[in-house]
């Protein structure tokens, strides 16, 4: 089937759209209500607590601006401390340096390659004000282990749940475990608006701090539930709020949840069999999933023995139309950060072994078996 394959025809990701999402959009626009908060958002807001059991969801225009307020709630003084992963994406760290702190990069562990728990203990001095897990891939950082050290701290946990939409730690969702999360809803995502976010909390105080920050530092929220007679600037904020068209997209998205999980771990599970008899070869490595974590299967990633070795399977799986990739530079690896946050000497091998070896497979839920076998068939290929 795939002989005459070219360049690009399996790409790495394509979003799982739906043509129900027209009815949804239909709506909105009938509705006259095409601004942030209205009918849908609202809606949206109540699926999403109904789904992964938490009491307050807030719709924001990206996981970026969602990781932003909960920064903006820890009123941070120069100094001050939020740790992280080196091994994620820059909005984790900008959110800090958008907040008034430093951020503190920590080390991955070398198994899920989420927090290294014990490299987060060594981390916190007496400037730490809190720690922002990231779960990577859509499998879960040991969250019981963090909360613990983190409430011997006194540290706020904020959940980067970019990546973990659905997935659980101990059958609790991500995201829903720590004082507040963040969700991404951006077109890479499992379940996609285009751009879009979630500010997640069951704590109420947290909530009515996070719904004035995300309406530009007022008490908007506070008047349309009837509670002032009018509404003013109360707090530092920003425009945050979400679209009613983008989130009529996200209603869509969430209606179809189960099939879009199913499908991924279906394409998932095909890789790890077919590949298996390379990980015992030790040709590559396979994702571990923790017994106690389930995934949403967002990445399905390998790791090769060396640098060069990835490059190679890369660049020659390119060449074959099958767009894989790597993943993060690690931050503590970058100019700013090199620049500004002194992190030139810092040493975390993990990290930088696995950003240099990490190559990532296609996947997405429209991926036909016979184009996973044929990705399954040529990495084979390459590494025999």
């Amino acid at each position: 089937m795939h002989k005459d394959t070219k360049a690009g025809t399996i790409p790495f990701n394509k979003p799982y759209v739906d043509r129900r999402v027209f009815a949804y959009l239909e709506q909105v626009f009938e509705s006259g209500k095409i601004g942030g908060d209205g009918p849908m958002c609202k809606s949206v807001e109540k699926q999403l607590c109904e789904m992964f059991g938490m009491k307050h969801a807030l719709l924001t225009t990206s996981c970026t601006h969602a990781l932003e307020m909960g920064m903006m709630m820890l009123d941070m003084k120069p100094g001050d401390e939020v740790i992280t992963p080196s091994f994620t994406f820059v909005t984790t760290a900008n959110a800090i340096v958008r907040g008034g702190g430093k951020p503190v990069f920590c080390e991955i562990n070398d198994r899920t390659l989420t927090v290294d728990v014990g490299d987060f203990e060594k981390k916190i001095t007496k400037k730490t004000r809190g720690v922002i897990p990231v779960h990577y891939a859509g499998v879960s950082a040991e969250m019981d282990e963090i909360l613990e050290i983190a409430k011997a701290h006194n540290l706020f946990v904020f959940e980067d749940a970019a990546q973990g939409v659905d997935a659980t730690y101990k059958g609790r969702y991500l995201g829903t475990i720590g004082d507040a999360g963040a969700y991404s809803f951006h077109d890479t995502k499992n379940y996609v608006s285009g751009e879009g976010g979630t500010f997640v909390t069951n704590t109420e105080s947290v909530a009515r701090r996070a719904e004035i920050i995300r309406e530009k530092g007022t008490n908007r929220a506070n008047f349309l539930r009837g509670e002032v007679d009018k509404y003013t600037w109360v707090d530092r904020g920003s425009s945050y709020v979400l679209s009613d068209i983008l989130a009529a997209v996200l209603k869509c998205q969430l209606d179809l949840v189960g099939e879009i999980r199913d499908r991924r771990r279906q394409v998932y599970t095909m890789y790890l069999e077919g590949l298996r008899d390379l990980h015992e070869d030790e040709k590559l490595r396979l994702p571990v999933i923790p017994e106690h974590c389930e995934s949403n299967y967002h990445i399905f990633h390998v790791l090769l023995p060396s640098e060069d070795q990835r490059n190679r399977l890369m660049t020659k799986l390119k060449s074959y139309g099958i767009g894989a990739t790597f993943h993060y530079v690690p931050l503590h690896s970058s100019p700013y950060a090199q620049r500004t946050l002194g992190t030139k000497d810092l040493r975390l091998p993990t990290t930088d072994r696995v950003s240099s070896t990490l190559l990532r497979l296609p996947i997405y839920p429209h991926l036909e078996d016979d184009d996973v076998h044929y990705v399954v068939e040529k990495v084979r290929e390459i590494l025999k």
